[in-house]
């Protein structure tokens, strides 16, 4: 072992940092097992430093080794000690309140925040443009079958595959009686929106005039964690502003996405969440 690991090793401070780096590298690892090896030559630690660190953090049960395995990966332990520390506050309405604020503003039009609850999905924010719409949600707190709008397909076709097919086959049924919406041409729009990476509606439905636009948002660990959607007139909506209105919609949530908690409370239980201005 180098010498200035030793001195560092002798201080909490550099057992603590050395600490959070492995679980950094195990974290970006995203649920595959890493050996030592990896590990070691991840973080630029030596070996021997790595095996305490991953020994001690054993102890604690925030990292295990499975039975047979040489590998390492963080336990359900940790993430429940993450998802505990997520239940007291959320933070999703006040990250994306100013990217709402900014888009509804550039592009006079009346923008959403949605999140899945269930089998729904759920307004969680809304900033209203200069040209009155009216939008399957409504205002906020409003909800909506998965599949349904133009978030509500985006937060679908996001989902699993198996998951996705369970909310198919409940939420069909429920949407058979507006008469515009089949199990077919469901499955052609999420198809769609899973190649374009976005959803997009022209008017077709309840609101004949009114056009939209969703993108994902993903969290950290790249998994979709809600939908920002924009609505507007149809004219609005048309071939030559749909570029510029996407990239404008991907890089707010791109720029806010990275900071979401994927633990936040609002995220499980949005109807909580809501009507307490811009937190909790």
């Amino acid at each position: 072992m180098k010498k200035s690991e030793t001195t560092e090793d002798s201080s909490g401070q550099g057992v603590l940092q050395r600490a959070f780096a492995v679980l950094r590298v195990l974290a970006d690892a995203k649920g595959e097992k890493l050996r030592l090896t990896d590990i070691a030559a991840r973080t630029g630690q030596a070996q021997a430093t790595v095996h305490r660190v991953l020994q001690g953090l054993m102890q604690e049960g925030v990292v295990e080794q499975p039975a047979q395995s040489k590998g390492y990966q963080l336990s359900v332990a940790f993430f429940s000690l993450a998802a505990a520390a997520g239940t007291h506050q959320s933070s999703l309405r006040s990250l994306y309140r100013p990217a709402l604020l900014r888009l509804s503003g550039m592009l006079n039009d009346t923008v959403f925040l949605l999140v899945r609850s269930g089998f729904d999905a759920v307004c969680v924010d809304r900033v209203d443009g200069a040209f009155p719409v009216r939008s399957h949600t409504g205002d906020i707190g409003g909800r909506v079958p998965l599949g349904m709008g133009q978030g509500g397909l985006v937060l679908l076709a996001s989902l699993p595959e198996a998951e996705r097919e369970e909310v198919i086959r409940f939420n069909i049924p429920r949407l058979h009686h507006l008469g515009f919406v089949d199990e077919i041409s469901m499955r052609v729009r999420i198809r769609e929106c899973l190649e374009l990476r976005y959803a997009r509606s022209q008017g077709q439905g309840v609101f004949p005039n009114i056009a939209g636009l969703a993108v994902p948002i993903y969290d950290p660990n790249g998994v979709t964690v809600a939908a920002l959607s924009v609505a507007a007139p149809i004219e609005r909506i048309n071939d030559e502003r749909l570029p510029l209105i996407v990239e404008m919609l991907r890089r707010e949530a791109d720029a806010v996405g990275a900071q979401i908690n994927p633990f936040d409370p609002a995220l499980r239980r949005p109807s909580q969440y809501l009507g307490a201005g811009n937190g909790a």
